[in-house]
């Protein structure tokens, strides 16, 4: 297939292929006529009247729709299409200073979001007061009291504050309650907080019975349920997100975040690579550079088939980080890198075969304890102990304070030292630390981190010391956390198996045959991705 001359490339999932087909219509054109609403059908519908033109109405549409999708660079360049169009159109200020707010990112650009309401007028009190009609200007105060004095924890709980005033006024408004939830993730800024994200959920709720295309509320649901407790509640939204807005990126990769944490590994696969390729797709038509890939996705795909024994395939999806890091220094791709990098070693306990690193100049302490305790347990499972020593002391000479992390990292390099230093109880002792430290970490999503979890290495060195029902009893404790996990159900079935628990045994040992049963057939996809197949 062609469009303006670009073909598609016929290994691109369906998916995919809309999202290309997608993204090549706004570099070749840009119009929307308001009786061909193509970004409504595939980005999501929603209703969301202001008073700009038609025309500028179109455009500024398509900029919540991505912006509920976490499109924020595709939004950005349509709130200034509508912009362009309309030159004093208030909600087009109020949608681009939006894109600068990425609440679960946890990233703000404060500057460009203030230079943009300060280009609709000098102050904050003209700019409300300015608005066309009293709702637009209830948008308009929630965003000043988002961007405006204070904390950024203070501006993020005030800006919630903000828009359940405007829920309430409007309560009609879906849009208001959308934003709403949303505000409401954005206030945890240690991390999950369940209270917090049940509240976004019931909200969310809301809006999907009212508009099941709404993809601001399938998406906020599964951020809300994707965790190992509330999971079930999110298939509903996976289910159909992607279906509901198949030209966006992410929302093609949003439905494996409750997949990871059901450890779905197939219908994990399945979401992201439909979402790596529509941000090949995207990469490709709009001339962007090798930062701009989808990442994301390919860490999220590499561990899933780590989790499948799909070593080659993942062995793959490295190779492409990995070539694309020769040719660029960009964190992003460091960062990542160094994630793929660890988990493929833990996973793969292919020890001799570690890859080189990364220059980790300028990168955040837990991305660098991460090499270094990667290169380290590497090291000592090839018995090269000064090494490993080393790579523990590099870890130490680091400042640990703001990172539990990175302090994991360490217990657990410690620990394994102190093994083979023929220490056992010293090195359980440590363990044993970096399991409490680990808990009381906010729970993440994704492939874990640390990369290798405390919970799983513990039940390890449990089973080499002999002591099975500890080891079963950690490893049930591992799965807790971490769904699905493949060594962690090998570690399950073994101690059971050795503590006589044979129904233990036997049920892990089962579900681990049926993460491979129904990886079969699948390995195909990964020639679209990685440049082959098993």
């Amino acid at each position: 297939m062609k469009i303006g001359g670009v073909v598609l490339d016929r290994t691109l999932l369906n998916r995919g292929a809309w999202a290309l087909i997608w993204v090549m219509g706004l570099v070749l054109g840009s119009g929307i006529s308001a009786a061909d609403e193509p970004g409504h059908t595939e980005l999501g519908e929603i209703s969301f009247p202001t008073s700009g033109s038609a025309e500028a109405q179109q455009h500024f549409l398509q900029g919540v729709l991505y912006l509920h999708s976490f499109e924020y660079d595709d939004a950005l360049e349509a709130f200034q299409r509508a912009r362009k169009v309309q030159p004093d159109f208030t909600m087009a200020f109020w949608g681009e200073a939006m894109t600068h707010n990425r609440p679960i990112w946890m990233y703000e650009n404060l500057q460009e979001a203030r230079a943009v309401l300060a280009l609709l007028g000098e102050n904050s009190d003209r700019r409300i007061q300015g608005a066309p009609t009293p709702r637009e200007g209830g948008y308009l105060e929630a965003v000043e009291v988002l961007y405006g004095e204070g904390t950024r924890l203070e501006r993020n709980l005030a800006y919630a504050e903000a828009m359940e005033r405007l829920m309430k006024t409007y309560p009609e408004d879906l849009e208001a309650a959308a934003f709403y939830s949303l505000s409401l993730l954005g206030t945890c800024h240690e991390g999950r907080d369940f209270a917090t994200y049940m509240k976004a959920a019931a909200v969310a709720e809301e809006i999907f019975a009212a508009n099941p295309q709404h993809p601001g509320a399938a998406h906020y649901l599964i951020h809300s349920y994707d965790d190992p407790i509330h999971a079930p509640l999110g298939l509903r939204a996976a289910r159909v997100y992607a279906d509901i807005a198949p030209a966006a990126v992410h929302a093609l990769h949003m439905p494996s975040h409750i997949f990871f944490a059901l450890g779905r590994w197939q219908e994990s696969v399945s979401s992201n690579i439909d979402s790596w390729e529509a941000a090949e797709a995207r990469v490709k038509a709009k001339n962007l550079g090798p930062e701009q890939r989808g990442y994301h996705a390919l860490l999220w795909l590499h561990y899933a088939y780590l989790q499948q024994g799909k070593f080659e395939d993942a062995a793959r999806l490295l190779a492409v980080i990995r070539q694309d890091l020769e040719g660029s220094d960009a964190e992003r791709i460091r960062a990542h890198y160094l994630q793929m990098r660890a988990h493929h070693l833990m996973n793969t306990e292919a020890w001799r075969g570690i890859p080189e690193g990364p220059d980790l100049s300028d990168l955040p302490v837990h991305w660098v304890a991460t090499d270094h305790f990667t290169t380290g347990l590497a090291a000592l499972r090839r018995g090269k102990k000064q090494l490993a020593q080393d790579s523990f002391e590099a870890i130490q000479g680091l400042d640990l304070e703001g990172s539990d992390e990175a302090k994991v990292l360490a217990l657990e390099l410690e620990g394994s030292l102190l093994l083979v230093d023929g220490q056992p109880e010293l090195a359980v002792e440590r363990l044993q630390e970096a399991v409490t430290l680990e808990e009381g970490i906010p729970f993440g999503l994704g492939p874990p981190r640390p990369a290798k979890p405390s919970h799983e290495m513990l039940g390890e060195v449990f089973l080499f010391l002999g002591r099975s029902e500890e080891a079963q009893e950690i490893f049930a404790r591992s799965l807790e956390r971490a769904p699905g996990r493949s060594l962690s159900l090998r570690g399950l079935a073994e101690s059971a198996r050795r503590s006589g628990d044979l129904v233990t045994a036997q049920s892990a040992t089962a579900a681990l045959r049926e993460i491979r049963r129904r990886s079969r057939g699948g390995g195909g996809q990964a020639e679209s991705v990685g440049g082959g197949s098993e």
